[in-house]
C-alpha cells in the first residue's frame, strides 16, 4: 500500500462533506468498505492522526478507523456502523484536534467513558469500551458520521475564533 494515488486526501473544513450525515453501511457496500478501510488507515497514519471517519475522505458511509498507536505499535480498529450505546455521566476534558482542521486545538468536554457497538470488516458484531484518549477519539469520530466537528462542542466565542482563524488561513493560501 505504498502507491500515493491509492491514499484518499483528507478533506479540510469547510468542505461540505464534513457537515453531511453519513449513511449506514449496507450489504451492497461490503466491497467498498473492505477496499476503503486500509486506504483510510494509511491516510490517517501519514497525516499523522489517531482516527479518521469516511466523510473526512469524501465518502458518506458510517465507517471509522482508529489507532492510538500506543508505544509506537499499530493496533488498528475498523468500525462499521458504530453507535454509542452507553456513556458515563462523568465528563472528562481533553485537548482535541482534527485532521480536517489541521493546527487547531481546543479543550473539549465529553463523557469520560463510552461503549460502542459496531461491526468489523468480516461483519461480526462487536463492542468496545473505552475511557481516556480512546473514549474521546471514538466519540470524536462518531461525531464526524453525523456532520459534527469538535469545534461544535465549544462555546460560540471559542468556536468562532477558530473558524475565523481557519478562514483567514485559507484566504492567505489562496493569495500565496
Amino acid at each position: 500500500m505504498t502507491d500515493p494515488d491509492d491514499i484518499p486526501p483528507i478533506l479540510l473544513f469547510p468542505d461540505p462533506h464534513l457537515r453531511a450525515k453519513a449513511r449506514p453501511v449496507g450489504p451492497a457496500d461490503a466491497n467498498v468498505v473492505r477496499d476503503l478501510a486500509p486506504r483510510m488507515l494509511e491516510a490517517m497514519y501519514r497525516a499523522p492522526g489517531i482516527g479518521l471517519a469516511a466523510p473526512q475522505v469524501g465518502v458518506d458511509l458510517r465507517l471509522v478507523v482508529v489507532d492510538l498507536q500506543r508505544d509506537d505499535r499499530r493496533e488498528p480498529m475498523v468500525l462499521v456502523n458504530p453507535e454509542v450505546v452507553a456513556a458515563s455521566a462523568e465528563e472528562a476534558v481533553r485537548e482535541e484536534g482534527c485532521l480536517s482542521l489541521p493546527g487547531h486545538y481546543a479543550e473539549v468536554s465529553r463523557p469520560a467513558r463510552v461503549k460502542l457497538r459496531y461491526h468489523d470488516l468480516s461483519g461480526a458484531r462487536r463492542e468496545v469500551e473505552g475511557d481516556g484518549l480512546l473514549a474521546a477519539c471514538l466519540q470524536h469520530e462518531v461525531d464526524h458520521l453525523d456532520g459534527v466537528l469538535f469545534v461544535d462542542h465549544l462555546s460560540p466565542l471559542k468556536r468562532n475564533m477558530i473558524l475565523r482563524r481557519i478562514a483567514k488561513e485559507r484566504k492567505q493560501q489562496v493569495r500565496g
